[in-house]
């Protein structure tokens, strides 16, 4: 799971530059955040029915969570996540391989 500042911008760059495609978005308006859930899936097979795509969502092998906590993408004090390259050391990246075959 990665915490997002603003899911314009980070949904552009995972479908636009990365191929990826929302499977799932869902809303916590009591907690105030939405999970965006990414992957690499075919357009056709991705139920449109929202009970059952939810359940194929989280059903998938392979995916991407984003968390994007409301009012991030507006707050001009936010300075952003903790990275995990700085101290305290932890999680920092994901690797995406990407094989073109000729």
């Amino acid at each position: 799971m990665y915490r997002i500042k603003d899911p314009k911008k980070s949904l552009d760059f995972y479908t636009r530059v990365l191929g990826m495609r929302l499977l799932k978005k869902l809303d916590f308006e009591d907690m105030k955040f939405s999970l965006y859930f990414m992957g690499y899936e075919n357009k056709e097979e991705i139920p449109e029915n929202p009970k059952e795509r939810t359940i194929w969502a989280l059903s998938r092998k392979a995916t991407l969570e984003l968390t994007h906590n409301w009012g991030t993408e507006s707050d001009l004090e936010f300075k952003g996540y903790h990275n995990g390259n700085s101290e305290p050391k932890g999680y920092g990246s994901t690797l995406f391989v990407f094989i073109k075959i000729l």
